[in-house]
């Protein structure tokens, strides 16, 4: 859903370059440059120590569902995984996936969720910006108000191994989520995503009942379409979930493409043959 820019709890109207120096909002984070680190910068000496996650990325500690660190480690894994949200909220803008501020992102570290505020544009966004829930969507981090489509979010945290959700309106997906009730099998890849891919029901942003019918439609799934709305997908890491975004959306893409040839019915995959796409999906890329 698109959600409109909200104004700073002061009363005014946030700008992107303030006059001077800005006091935290209610940030534990420890103050550093204005513009959060993006993923793809070098990485900072990592004191708490992290890990590699099933993608091959590196996730901070607290991200594998243990309690974040305390002290100076958990406010340095916080901070990492803020800078590495923003960096992937801001990619879902330039690659076309949403638009203005709709659409929205989450990481786990521990047991606090660090979500997109809502109505703020993403290039705004500084480290002092920080949002963060615990799992019953209680604020614990920041005070900017957390994205209207918190509840969605933390029913996958609940109910999948997820670290990692994103959410957008990417257009060719969304397209298609108003024609079929299961993106047809165009490509090997669905296999990637655990199996063809479904689309949600419809449901009012940020209602339980939408919660309820993206789990269904991603059981045994990490992505699926929402009716008349978007994309939702989960990983390992905010590249994981981002990558399988990225690949739903192209996958739309080629099913509109073919489908709207005249006269020609787009030839599909068989559940053979994405079987077997998935087996030796499993053991693509870089082993070790």
């Amino acid at each position: 859903m698109t959600e409109r820019h909200q104004d700073a709890p002061d009363g005014h109207e946030r700008t992107g370059t303030p006059g001077g120096p800005e006091e935290p909002r209610g940030s534990d984070v420890p103050d550093g440059t204005d513009e959060p680190r993006g993923s793809d910068e070098p990485d900072e000496p990592d004191e708490t120590g992290g890990k590699d996650t099933p993608d091959g990325k590196h996730a901070p500690d607290g991200t594998d569902g243990k309690r974040a660190p305390d002290g100076k480690g958990g406010r340095d894994a916080l901070r990492r995984a803020w800078g590495e949200l923003v960096s992937t909220a801001r990619r879902t803008v330039a690659d076309g996936l949403v638009v203005g501020t709709s659409g929205n992102v989450s990481v786990r570290v521990g047991d606090t969720v660090l979500v997109t505020p809502t109505g703020v544009p993403y290039d705004r966004l500084t480290h002092d910006d920080i949002t963060g829930v615990d799992l019953d969507g209680r604020q614990v981090l920041g005070s900017l108000r957390p994205t209207s489509e918190l509840p969605l979010h933390l029913a996958v945290y609940r109910a999948t191994e997820a670290r990692a959700v994103v959410h957008t309106h990417a257009p060719h997906a969304t397209a298609v989520s108003l024609l079929v009730p299961e993106l047809p099998l165009v490509h090997y890849m669905a296999a990637a995503l655990g199996g063809p891919v479904r689309v949600a029901p419809y449901a009012a942003y940020g209602t339980p009942e939408l919660a309820e019918h993206t789990l269904r439609a991603l059981s045994g799934r990490s992505a699926c379409l929402l009716r008349n709305h978007g994309t939702i997908a989960h990983g390992a890491s905010l590249d994981q979930a981002y990558d399988r975004t990225a690949q739903l959306e192209w996958m739309c893409r080629v099913w509109l493409l073919s489908s709207s040839v005249p006269g020609i019915t787009p030839a599909l995959l068989s559940p053979a043959q994405l079987e077997e796409a998935g087996e030796r999906l499993r053991g693509y890329g870089q082993q070790g």
